[in-house]
């Protein structure tokens, strides 16, 4: 299939002109640094829907509580939070959703890290280490000589002894993962750095002393709490370098956790940016993408189905068919980054799916079906960038190479709904710091609206 509207240039015209395509009133610029700034907000899931939470809020939605009953009409802006992770949130239509549906964008609030064990403190050689396993396919030598933190949520006991969540970033670069000297580890230049993840990435916490305080003592005091308070945690590394520009130009995005907070941000700005419309547009971001979606508030789990199903109830007569017949006239774009060509390794990509940073948004396709992408679905994304003037490229993995997969595949075989696998090109996908064209911010911003905004 041949790529639809202005040549694969399109994207970088769109932003010199200084506006975001389609109908996005700030301008291309304003979107780049807002997703800086996206970024720096959300060091770990649960930041991310907090930050996520804020600005629906902001925009005039409500939050609804999963335990508590419903009460919904048309026009109705609303969002659920799932286990501090996942969230989705829904903008009802003019129509009933039996009679327009439902239009779908699908995003993932994780990214590939370095995630803390329960029993973190660990002494070693006169340091101070905390233990961590990797979360997701990290890119582990990325990780080395960054300055890092921690960011998470912790358990504590509230003043009624009921646990209580809270959020946590500890302040400065508490930790990093330093690599050994080549004066120590000179074959690394001939036989390349090969690291353990149990014996090279615990990171440095500070040379062991009888009175220095550990991990749990660092996370009760930026809480304001007593160490023995703090009854559990789910914390990650992140850096601590700011999202920035950079490259000629400030042409590129340098950024931690572009996979996937691009999409998180794409979606929620068309989101809170686009018109009414006759079907009911709803946004779902999920955690736990990158290590196989299996949890409640996983895309292979019942977060989506359940609210869609709650929302059929909530604004139509009961019947047994009104959920079929809203997913039947639905369309999902699930929107995960995609690879741009490398120029130093464009061997490892197929030779007519060689997508570039700037050239605009990426249909992802498989014939293995680790992309849901099929002639339908795929037809109306390219209508959809074709409505803004948005240029279309498209990926599909070499023959002879495995292909990654995301939360469209299981969306569509959970619910049945039409799909399509898109995303902005990347480079250093997985890494610690990745790297995105500032070009392509605005056009998949202005994708996402349009197909919010169809009939």
């Amino acid at each position: 299939m041949r790529s639809c509207g202005p040549p694969p240039d399109a994207s970088r015209t769109h932003a010199a002109a200084g506006r975001a395509p389609g109908s996005d009133d700030r301008p291309a610029r304003s979107l780049v640094d807002d997703l800086l700034g996206f970024v720096d907000a959300g060091p770990s899931p649960y930041h991310v829907v907090a930050e996520c939470a804020r600005r629906l809020e902001a925009g005039g939605f409500r939050r609804l509580e999963e335990r508590r009953r419903w009460s919904l009409a048309g026009g109705d802006r609303v969002y659920v939070v799932r286990d501090g992770g996942s969230l989705a949130a829904v903008r009802l239509g003019r129509a009933a959703p039996s009679e327009a549906g439902f239009r779908l964008v699908g995003a993932h609030t994780d990214s590939p890290t370095l995630r803390v064990r329960p029993r973190a403190d660990v002494r070693r050689h006169g340091y101070r280490l905390l233990g961590v396993q990797p979360y997701g396919g990290v890119l582990s030598h990325t990780w080395l000589d960054r300055d890092l933190t921690l960011a998470g949520r912790a358990v504590v006991r509230g003043r009624d002894a009921r646990p209580v969540t809270r959020l946590v970033r500890l302040p400065g670069a508490p930790l990093r993962v330093p690599s050994l000297a080549i004066h120590l580890h000179r074959e690394v230049t001939g036989e390349g750095l090969k690291l353990d993840p149990q014996r090279h990435l615990a990171p440095l916490w500070a040379v062991a002393g009888e009175d220095d305080p550990g991990l749990a003592e660092a996370v009760a005091g930026e809480l304001g709490v007593e160490p023995g308070d703090v009854l559990a945690s789910e914390l990650v590394t992140a850096d601590t370098q700011p999202a920035a520009r950079g490259g000629a130009g400030d042409a590129f995005v340098f950024a931690p956790r572009l996979d996937n907070l691009a999409s998180c941000h794409a979606g929620l700005t068309a989101l809170t940016g686009a018109g009414g419309a006759d079907a009911t547009q709803v946004l779902v971001l999920n955690d736990h993408e990158e290590v196989g979606s299996r949890s409640a508030e996983g895309a292979a789990g019942s977060f989506l189905e359940d609210l869609l199903r709650r929302v059929v109830a909530t604004t139509e007569a009961p019947g047994p068919q009104e959920l079929a017949m809203a997913l039947a006239r639905s369309q999902l774009v699930s929107a995960d980054t995609a690879h741009a060509v490398h120029p130093n390794w464009a061997d490892r990509h197929d030779p007519d799916h060689r997508p570039m940073p700037g050239g605009g948004p990426v249909l992802k396709t498989d014939a293995g079906q680790s992309y849901a992408t099929d002639a339908g679905s795929a037809a109306w994304f390219v209508a959809r960038c074709a409505d803004v003037g948005v240029s279309v490229q498209h990926f599909v993995s070499r023959a002879d190479m495995p292909c990654g997969s995301t939360i469209g595949p299981l969306t569509a075989a959970r619910l049945g709904v039409a799909t399509v696998d898109v995303g902005a090109p990347v480079l250093s996908m997985h890494s610690c710091r990745e790297q995105a064209a500032a070009a392509d911010i605005a056009p998949m911003v202005a994708a996402l609206r349009a197909h919010l905004e169809s009939g």
